[in-house]
């Protein structure tokens, strides 16, 4: 019988089993081989890279500094901002860790103590509730397999079965498949950018460069022909410019973006959601790697305060963490309104206004 039970080893399963590994017996189920590089586009994290501050915020103060061979290039300190409907286009100031996002969940993974079991390349496949806790079904080399536990705690992303199994009634964060391609980039390309296209998408597109390659994504309806918009997309983008060489590789993923506070989900019982599972997300920028990290301390915190009611603790422990995405739906508003937008990009209120210029002479635009 173990303690905690956590399926998905991604950043939030991670971080979890890291910080209640040594006092807990622990069991983590991982699909992906943390272990090497993954060798199928499936399992690759549809993901551009970015560290963004709140993440660094939250690394920082687990005491934690990111290996150089997790860093990418180039390093970010722009934003170029583009706004089809107006034409308008802004570059403004921030700053982001470019890093290789497999090798960082690896990285993290790497992390976890050696006291923790650990099943990679493992599927899970369902729970029943016993009169100790919960016992789940996995599938490990082909072979139907079974575990106990007091806590199961669900990791497993924006399409989690471990939500959809627990609560298949609940309402849920509104769902996106995100798309990426990846081109081979000659020369260099010093910011990320962030386009706002409705005929496209009512969410955002971006493009960041990396080592010699630039990733073009959009969070698109699935509904909505994804496919098709993401092509259209990319001829939007080249008529502006933008020169996309061989593509070299493509994935996708779910994202979620929850509207209200209603649609996050902690857990019941004794079984507990973290990161984007729960649905902690950013609605304004899709960034999830601070949600994983604060979701997985407020969990952390709750199961050694008593293991028995770590559920009904983790929903108190994340009161910020719910006026957060209050905010962010706040932010999302003022963001995704065009008149808005237009008006603060008109306005050029922080924006760097001579970069663009500099830019043009040195040749970038």
């Amino acid at each position: 019988m173990y303690d905690v039970v956590i399926v998905g080893g991604g950043p939030a399963g991670a971080t979890l089993a890291r910080l209640i590994g040594k006092s807990r017996k622990v069991l983590v189920i991982e699909r992906r081989n943390m272990y090497r590089a993954s060798e199928k586009e499936d399992y690759q994290k549809c993901c551009g890279g970015l560290i963004a501050p709140d993440a660094q915020k939250m690394l920082a103060e687990f005491g934690l500094g990111i290996p150089q061979h997790i860093l990418d290039g180039p390093q970010l300190f722009t934003v170029r901002t583009i706004d089809k409907k107006s034409n308008l286009e802004r570059y403004y100031q921030r700053h982001y860790i470019n890093v290789d996002r497999e090798r960082f969940d690896r990285w993290l993974f790497s992390l976890i103590p050696s006291q923790v079991d650990v099943e990679c390349e493992a599927i899970f496949k369902g729970l029943e509730h016993t009169n100790n806790g919960v016992e789940i079904t996995y599938v490990k080399d082909g072979r139907k397999r079974k575990a106990a536990t007091k806590l199961l705690v669900g990791a497993d992303g924006a399409s989690s079965k471990v939500r959809r199994i627990l609560s298949p009634d609940y309402p849920m964060p509104r769902q996106y498949i995100a798309i990426q391609e990846y081109y081979r980039m000659d020369g260099e390309m010093p910011y990320y950018s962030s386009i706002f296209d409705k005929d496209i998408t009512d969410f955002y597109s971006w493009t960041i460069p990396k080592d010699g390659v630039l990733i073009l994504g959009a969070a698109l309806h699935p509904e909505d022909d994804p496919v098709g918009k993401f092509v259209e997309l990319k001829k939007r983008l080249r008529d502006r410019g933008f020169d996309f060489g061989p593509c070299i590789k493509r994935n996708g993923a779910y994202v979620s973006r929850p509207r209200k506070v209603g649609e996050i989900l902690h857990g019941d019982g004794n079984i507990a959601l973290i990161g984007e599972a729960a649905g902690w997300i950013s609605p304004s920028s899709a960034e999830g790697l601070s949600y994983c990290f604060r979701s997985a301390l407020a969990l952390s915190d709750a199961i050694e305060m008593d293991l028995n009611t770590s559920v009904a603790g983790y929903r108190k422990n994340t009161g910020k963490l719910r006026m957060n995405i209050r905010w962010k739906n706040i932010k999302a508003f003022l963001m995704y309104n065009d008149t808005i937008r237009f008006l603060i990009m008109k306005s050029g209120v922080l924006s760097m206004g001579s970069i663009k210029s500099k830019l043009a002479e040195s040749g970038i635009l």
